[in-house]
């Protein structure tokens, strides 16, 4: 019999609180009071729920009143100095090692074998260190050998002199082939900067010269992975290159003999010889594991660590003659230390900071130009409490993804930097605007060097295997 359209209704004087009640239940439960019903066990809803539930509302707790507590084990008696437990006391029946059972044991063995299996370990293999001489007049008619530096070229190259006016180079003058893979960075001879040394993607170093003949001099094949960072000590007799293998290696720059090997089992990404003249065997390697180590040449132990970085440490830079350095990593933040101190005395971050994965130090040592991730490139001072320099930023190029190198003109006109796009910046250091900008390289232009006695010479290089030198 229907009174409505839908249905029978009929009026029940019910409050607003069961009212609510009985909505919630319903909503949670499946199932509600029938207010018409004359007992209080008629349902309207999900029958066989009300009565596996008991036909509890919401509000009613699940758990029966006067279920049996957990009993503690008896504290003890307190004049009982080693047995008294106190209000430590644990509980009857107790786990207090808990351990998967074997469904779980089951599971984790078999995730762990996959996870392994996904992401190999690498061990660093033993590679014979190898070394190649490409020039039959490795030694003058004085017995001078390769490294010293020629005196017929009509430049003055002796460490102390610097032009007075650099101009950009127009064009490129000669191109270095000889790496099957992309060239990952670049390293002039120190002081005279006669020859350059090359480190590659092919897991090859390569030294070439710059005057005369301009051919490859020498090559170091030692490592199992792509070469990332090369450094030569302060006179050129030896130099470190640091792979993707997470080996260190010592090389004599004239015989090519490897002669010594350091490995963190970290993947180093920069290494840099103290430029004091008296400290030679020591050196810095920043790591992918967040850790600056020195090492120490002679016993090749590690013989300090810096630790303060939260991400990769990507660049180090010494200043004020090798009593500081500063360094920058993956956490957006710029770090200086006083040698030997493992604690950083200044933190430079900021949250519109990004990461900073190249720097240089300016001819002057008052600038330390760093490569942003943000397209820009960023200056600290480092005499002037290491600030930063907000208002000088040089934008205008694209890196983002790319740790395009940076450098000065020996007379600090001009900041030139790589770019993605294999291109070649020049700004003016006075005003921050674009001066020019060439087509350096086909891949990404990714290493970019002014010589230090010349007005006009460049040397770039990229990853399409060359480097090349402009005037």
């Amino acid at each position: 019999m229907k009174n409505t359209l839908t249905g029978f209704v009929e009026e029940a004087c019910v409050s607003d609180f069961q009212f609510e009640i009985q909505r919630r239940t319903f909503h949670t439960f499946g199932y509600a009071h029938d207010p018409s019903a004359a007992t209080s066990v008629g349902v309207v809803g999900d029958a066989e729920k009300a009565d596996e539930t008991g036909g509890l509302t919401v509000f009613e707790s699940k758990t029966k009143k006067g279920k049996k507590k957990r009993s503690r084990v008896k504290p003890g008696d307190p004049g009982d100095v080693d047995g008294y437990l106190g209000p430590w006391a644990g509980y009857v029946d107790e786990e207090r090692v808990s351990k998967p059972g074997e469904e779980d044991r089951a599971y984790l063995e078999e995730y762990i074998a996959k996870k392994q299996k996904r992401e190999p370990k690498l061990e660093p293999r033993d590679v014979e260190e190898l070394t190649e001489l490409h020039i039959e007049d490795s030694v003058d008619y004085q017995g001078r050998s390769f490294l010293h530096p020629p005196m017929d070229i009509g430049v003055n190259l002796r460490a102390g002199h610097a032009p007075h006016k650099c101009f950009i180079p127009k064009r490129c003058v000669h191109t270095w082939t000889g790496h099957s893979k992309g060239v990952q960075t670049i390293r002039w001879f120190p002081g005279s900067a006669h020859m350059i040394l090359s480190a590659s993607l092919d897991c090859k170093v390569k030294l070439w010269e710059v005057y005369h003949g301009r051919r490859c001099v020498r090559t170091y094949s030692g490592h199992s992975r792509a070469v990332r960072d090369v450094c030569f000590n302060r006179d050129g007799s030896d130099f470190l290159s640091a792979g993707y293998d997470r080996m260190i290696k010592l090389w004599d720059t004239e015989t090519g003999q490897c002669k010594a090997r350091f490995n963190s089992h970290k993947v180093p990404y920069v290494v840099k010889f103290h430029p004091d003249e008296n400290k030679q065997h020591l050196f810095l390697a920043g790591n992918s594991d967040k850790k600056i180590l020195c090492w120490d040449t002679r016993s090749q132990h590690v013989v300090q660590e810096y630790d303060r970085h939260l991400g990769a440490v990507n660049t180090i830079t010494f200043v004020d003659n090798g009593r500081r350095f500063v360094s920058t990593s993956d956490d957006k933040s710029v770090r200086v230390w006083e040698w030997d101190i493992p604690v950083d005395f200044k933190y430079i971050a900021d949250p519109t900071m990004h990461s900073m994965p190249a720097a240089s130090l300016s001819p002057n040592e008052r600038y330390i130009a760093c490569q942003s991730m943000d397209n820009k490139i960023q200056l600290i001072e480092p005499f002037n409490n290491f600030r930063m320099k907000r208002k000088k930023v040089f934008k205008g190029h694209m890196v983002s993804g790319y740790a395009c190198g940076v450098d000065f003109s020996p007379d600090m006109s001009y900041l030139i930097s790589g770019d993605a796009d294999g291109r070649c910046f020049f700004w003016d250091f006075r005003t921050g605007k674009v001066m020019s900008k060439m087509k350096a390289h086909e891949g990404v232009c990714i290493g970019v060097l002014w010589h230090p006695h010349e007005t006009s010479k460049v040397a770039t290089c990229g990853w399409d295997g060359l480097i090349k030198l402009w005037d």
